[in-house]
């Protein structure tokens, strides 16, 4: 009775992608950004702007035969959205190939693990690069322009080893943002009075700063360009998303993030995220660049689902955020006592001083090519993990399965307490006080508690317009949806014709299960019996609740 939807709203786009390759068989010489740009990307009281990235990236792109750049939708302004896909000229021409073994592996579905481990070796890693979603946030923008000429023009071994193992998407969050944004800054002629602030309107133009909420309900154009790419196309297996500003005293956040991360999660996607996280720090450290701080830090985590970097973990996707200082105005790293004691937060302190644009332009390739590296040496795992996460997730939504949720657990301990028969405790045993496995059955292992195996919204319904709205939504975040053919039966009731159902057996059963069920967060408390711990994002993004 059930088929899966074919109506995919907005998912068309790239079928009509503007492609602009030249596939030449030589390397031709690569335009250096001061040549195009009369500047080097970084320099004092400089900026370009989006207009001028894209005609930077169309010369690469007809220069280069490791490049091929393609738009993947208009903005909201109406611009195109650019992709400069960047692999290795043998890779070039097998594109179609490895975008398909991505989908494959990530989508988990028909595969035996003998197949996907074939695929893995076959494959290559995908590792989406973006900057500039805040486009008051000009980093993120300049760093990507940086890194593409470096990826098409160097020759060393470890960029031709990292050409010849990923496959790169290299994506400019929000271009309508960097135009407003860098021509205001660019406005005076006098450089030392140059400035982002007192901006006249929103950077992007229904949300603003607020485009980071939005990878959930995917409202805006270029969040469905983006949703469309990761969850749709290329499935990457790391994306990793430049943002500002560093923690005072520091010059960048970079993961492991402070707990607690989301229950939904799988357990390798979080391991992953840590091992990413460390090689991050490892380079940093082997290249001498003190002043990156990781987990208390600061307040990032992996609990929330909605922002560009934290939806894909819902989808088995390593996300990484950076937050990092810079300006083109030189700025300086304040004295902040508590940043100068190495700790497990910050390994390496870095000494209060001057600071320019160019030295965060710096510090994020850096970033990059350690996220390059790792994918490069860990291809074969990276690939096969994403496999084995959805192919676990589906197996959850098969069979009973139970989430164990900070209130269930809660309630286990209430409940054992009043059990006269239940603490398995001695006065000579250390650690967390045990219960039985009669106790652990009866109130964890309950029935009705299960994880649902599926979703139900019935096409009867009174504002049927808006859960069809709710679909859409999730269609765009990669999820499959089903349309009932006619009416049916499941748990005892009765649906019509029409209806949409959503199983949760399925690679990305994370986000399904996000978006429907209450968020339960942790009792973080800062210490026992005290204040809680502010959570990193304290609006809820569960959008069965809000549609």
């Amino acid at each position: 009775l059930l088929m899966r939807a074919t109506v995919r709203i907005g998912l068309g786009v790239l079928l009509a992608t503007t492609c602009l390759t030249s596939l030449a068989s030589a390397q031709r010489r690569i335009t250096t950004p001061k040549e195009q740009f009369g500047f080097t990307l970084g320099d004092d009281y400089q900026l370009a702007n989006y207009k001028q990235l894209t005609e930077y990236w169309k010369k690469l792109d007809r220069e280069s035969d490791r490049m091929k750049l393609v738009s993947i939708g208009k903005t909201a302004e109406g611009r195109e959205q650019w992709m400069a896909i960047i692999p290795s000229p043998a890779n070039h021409a097998r594109l179609d190939r490895l975008r398909e073994i991505s989908r494959r592996l990530a989508r988990a579905e028909g595969l035996t693990d003998q197949q996907a481990k074939a695929l893995a070796k076959e494959g290559r890693a995908v590792i989406w690069i973006d900057g500039g979603l805040h486009a008051t946030e000009v980093l993120g923008s300049h760093q990507l322009m940086e890194h593409v000429y470096q990826m098409l023009s160097y020759t060393d071994e470890e960029t031709m080893r990292l050409l010849d193992d990923v496959v790169q998407l290299v994506v400019h969050a929000n271009p309508d943002g960097m135009d407003l944004v860098n021509d205001w800054y660019m406005r005076r002629s006098d450089p030392t009075k140059r400035t982002t602030a007192e901006l006249p309107r929103l950077y992007q133009k229904y949300i603003g700063h607020d485009n980071n909420r939005d990878f959930y309900l995917n409202a805006m154009p270029e969040s469905k360009n983006i949703s469309r790419v990761l969850y749709r196309e290329w499935y990457p297996q790391i994306m990793y998303n430049h943002h500002q500003t560093g923690p005072a005293g520091s010059v960048m956040f970079a993961p492991p993030f402070r707990d607690p991360h989301n229950h939904n999660l799988d357990p390798l996607l979080i391991n992953t995220l840590g091992m990413v996280g460390n090689a991050m720090h490892t380079r940093f450290a082997a290249e001498n660049k003190p002043g990156v701080v990781q987990r208390e830090a600061a307040s990032y985590q992996t609990w929330w689902n909605g922002g560009l970097r934290t939806t894909a973990y819902f989808h088995n996707q390593v996300g990484i955020l950076t937050e990092t200082i810079g300006s083109p105005t030189p700025m300086q790293i304040p004295v902040v006592p508590d940043r100068l004691v190495a700790d497990g937060n910050g390994p390496f302190p870095i000494a209060p001083q001057p600071w320019r644009f160019r030295q965060s332009i710096d510090y994020s390739i850096t970033a990059n090519r350690a996220i390059l590296d790792y994918a490069s040496r860990y291809r074969e795992p990276l690939l096969y993990n994403i496999y084995q996460m959805g192919r676990t997730a589906i197996a959850k939504g098969n069979e009973d399965s139970w989430t164990h949720y900070p209130k269930r657990v809660e309630r286990l301990a209430t409940e054992a307490a009043k059990d006269t028969m239940g603490a398995q405790s001695t006065a000579t045993q250390r650690g967390p006080r045990s219960l039985t496995m009669r106790q652990f059955e009866t109130w964890m292992r309950r029935p009705e508690d299960r994880d649902p195996r599926g979703y139900v919204l019935p096409s009867d319904q009174p504002d049927f317009l808006t859960a069809t709205k709710f679909v859409n939504a999730l269609i765009e975040s990669g999820v499959d949806v089903h349309y009932a053919t006619a009416a049916f039966s499941a748990g005892g009731k009765r649906y019509p014709e029409g209806s949409y159902v959503i199983r949760s057996a399925q690679a990305f059963r994370a986000h399904v299960l996000d978006m429907m069920e209450p968020q339960d967060y942790p009792n973080d408390l800062i210490y026992p019996g005290g204040p809680p711990k502010p959570p990193y994002d304290n609006a809820g993004y569960t959008l069965a609740m809000q549609m």
